[in-house]
């Protein structure tokens, strides 16, 4: 799924949707903070984001019924990843000397990451890898088998 850039204005909006995942332009209405905008403003707003694949709608009646289709989470990693590349030089140790440099991130919250190290994941047995790329052991120990009998 690709994801568009969005304004300061959508990303407002999205960060309320985020919260609702399902929603009617009533219920957005009804939980804005105030000064709320007007009701064209948000119904043209939520056409561009249905344009751009943030929401999906689905006709109830005379009315449309809104789906987030990008999770909350994925805008998240899009915009780091954004940032990352465009900024940092796509590069961890940039990242993580921008972190402490603006006092975002401690070295004992690093230290505190380090800590949780993961789970070592298990070795795949390659028997059958083996046998494909070594199949000249596995004759010769046939063939001494034989010989033996």
């Amino acid at each position: 799924m690709k994801i568009n850039h969005l304004t300061s204005a959508e990303e407002n909006l999205m960060k309320q949707f985020w919260k609702l995942e399902t929603f009617y332009l009533k219920d957005v209405m009804e939980k804005h903070p105030e000064p709320k905008p007007h009701q064209n403003t948000v119904s043209t707003y939520l056409k561009i984001l249905v344009e751009k694949g943030y929401l999906s709608t689905e006709k109830e009646g005379r009315i449309f019924k809104y789906k987030v289709l990008v999770p909350y989470e994925e805008y998240k990693k899009f915009l780091l990843k954004e940032f990352s590349v465009n900024f940092l030089n796509n590069s961890g140790k940039e990242i993580l000397e921008f972190l402490f440099t603006e006092n975002i991130i401690s070295k004992d919250d690093l230290q505190e990451f380090a800590d949780l190290k993961p789970a070592k994941a298990k070795e795949p047995k390659l028997e059958y890898a083996n046998e494909i790329l070594n199949p000249k052991k596995d004759k010769k120990i046939k063939d001494k088998k034989k010989k033996k009998k």
